[in-house]
């Protein structure tokens, strides 16, 4: 490789809470099923297509818990068993839409949460029956003035057709016969539409795992459940780069334990899936602390990532300058090494090049990295690293990013100056200089901080929360219940950080309100199974939100 070669590691994170009622197994929220109709499957097409490029795809395993769940639902609802317990699904079924006002009303109301733009207003059918989906849901008791045989089934086939990857619409013949069916599903159609929506989902796994096979993509994975590594360790770690944070009352039982535990269970499960022990660890958030550093090191990973600025705030005020950043580091004490995002580079794909024009993206991203090599206080051998959010980007670009990413890997992939590759091929390259770093400043990918996830007071109530959750459990244990790995999976599900980060008014009011209920649902499905009641207060809503954030709130800039 010549010395003016710029080594570029793209990393795109694939992650979905558990979207499961704990003790019915009914899909509460249907983004693991619409995710994987539309983003596992184009991320894995574009690589396909473009053989020189090489990337790094961060599975979470809770995620693939679900979409094996859905496939081995739809395979037995196909082979005449019962209808998928997932409602949209269910829907689409010979029993048609649910007979249930109330259920029949969440079904209508899953399908308006779409872009209107890129997803709703392309495809003229579903415009007109969002329309009328809205005006149903307008007027309490409207839904009798339908007939539910033909106008849900149509909505929610249309919405899932909205939900399709673009490469999918564009390759597949039975999703291209389906978009030609504007005046109504029969049966039959519905059908297709099932079998489609299975194929897609069974084949996300054996896509991702022939592309690393291939060589092409390397694939890392998150803890299980994707729990803020440093905030199970100690809550403490919140005032490394925020003094001030306000912390829960407590401290979370065996929190190394747990982390290491949810850790473990992530390698078996990937391994499980791929074939193939997984190299790097994405830590949840990008959540890091020199602790969290040194038992990811010691759980058999070889490298991770965070935020650029949690290493602004670990650096010396005298090496913070244009050199520090595209570099691998090794932090005091832990066996691992530490990759820090872009974070200008990856907050463009994030949030700015939605509106752009394809080629003008792409020339304007390759003129930031040639920048960047071509900047004489900076030596040879640095690494960019360009990790983000691989799923809830596309839906507000033009076809799910579907002329954006095919320009960018091209022209990257025939970049004279350009090496794409994966973290794990840097880890030993001749001359990629590995810095060194007495401690790290605990912190994330957002604001280099752990804001996001506590200190605010509602934030800190869903910690307190499970906390006391937690102590049930444990005092059950200690009185003789029995320790099953269904409720081990219960607990690592409610120690992720999707119940912490959309607490706050920051977020909308809809997406709190969601995911307050979610949360409360998990941490009874925890009292539940350990034979308790539980208490009343997980009845009452603790989480309420006013803002309008980009992108819903789904993504932050760093």
């Amino acid at each position: 490789m010549s010395t003016g070669t710029l080594r570029v590691v793209f990393c795109w994170h694939m992650h979905q809470p558990e979207y499961r009622d704990p003790d019915t197994g009914v899909f509460v929220q249907p983004w693991a099923l619409l995710h994987g109709l539309k983003d596992y499957t184009d991320m894995a097409a574009h690589l396909e297509a473009n053989p020189a490029a090489r990337a790094v795809c961060n599975f979470s395993p809770l995620l693939l818990d679900q979409v094996e769940a859905l496939v081995e639902q739809l395979d037995g609802f196909l082979a005449g068993g019962p209808a998928p317990a997932e409602p949209l699904l269910a829907a689409l079924g010979p029993d048609g839409p649910p007979a249930d006002v109330d259920a029949r009303r969440r079904v209508l109301e899953s399908c308006l949460r779409a872009n209107p733009r890129h997803m709703i207003e392309r495809f003229a059918p579903l415009a007109r029956l969002t329309t009328l989906a809205r005006a149903v849901l307008d007027r309490p008791g409207a839904e009798h003035w339908l007939d539910d045989t033909r106008f849900v089934p149509d909505l929610v086939g249309w919405y899932l057709l909205a939900w399709l990857g673009e490469t999918v619409r564009r390759d597949e013949p039975r999703a291209r016969r389906l978009l030609g069916c504007a005046h109504g599903f029969t049966d039959a159609d519905r059908r297709q539409l099932l079998e489609l929506v299975r194929d897609l989902l069974a084949g996300i796994v054996p896509r991702w795992r022939a592309l690393a096979e291939s060589g092409r993509v390397e694939l890392s994975c998150n803890p299980y459940a994707h729990p803020i590594v440093p905030l199970l360790i100690d809550f403490g770690a919140a005032r490394d780069a925020r003094p001030d944070t306000s912390l829960p009352d407590g401290r979370y039982p065996d929190g190394l334990g747990r982390a290491r535990r949810q850790l473990e269970w992530a390698r078996a499960e990937h391994a499980r899936r791929f074939g193939a022990e997984p190299r790097g660890c994405w830590p949840s958030e990008g959540g890091v602390s020199d602790a969290a550093l040194r038992l990811i090191g010691a759980t058999g990973f070889a490298w991770t990532a965070s935020g650029q600025q949690v290493l602004r705030h670990s650096l010396p005020d005298d090496d913070a300058g244009s050199d520090a950043l595209h570099r691998p580091y090794h932090v005091n004490g832990a066996d691992v090494t530490a990759f820090f995002r872009d974070e200008a580079l990856s907050d463009r794909i994030g949030f700015t090049y939605q509106d752009w024009h394809a080629d003008d993206a792409v020339a304007d991203f390759i003129a930031h990295l040639e920048t960047i090599a071509d900047d004489d206080g900076a030596g040879p051998g640095r690494v960019v690293p360009i990790v983000l959010d691989g799923e809830n980007a596309w839906e507000y670009y033009p076809e799910n990013a579907y002329h954006f990413l095919n320009a960018l890997y091209r022209a990257l992939a025939e970049h004279p100056r350009i090496e794409l590759c994966t973290f794990d091929d840097c880890l030993d390259a001749p001359g990629v200089e590995v810095r060194q770093l007495d401690h790290v400043v605990a912190g994330s990918w957002v604001y280099g901080n752990f804001s996001t996830w506590i200190g605010e007071p509602q934030k800190n109530r869903a910690w307190e929360l499970l906390l006391a959750a937690r102590a049930a459990v444990d005092e059950a244990i200690a009185g003789g219940a029995a320790w099953t790995e269904e409720l081990e999976r219960r607990l690592a599900v409610c120690e992720g950080s999707d119940w912490f980060w959309w607490p706050g008014e920051y977020n909308p009011a809809p997406s709190v309100a969601a995911f307050d209920d979610l949360f409360r649902r998990q941490l009874a499905g925890l009292y539940t199974g350990v034979g308790r009641e539980p208490p009343a207060e997980l009845d009452e809503t603790f989480a309420r939100g006013t803002g309008d954030p980009a992108a819903g709130g789904v993504m932050r800039g760093g």
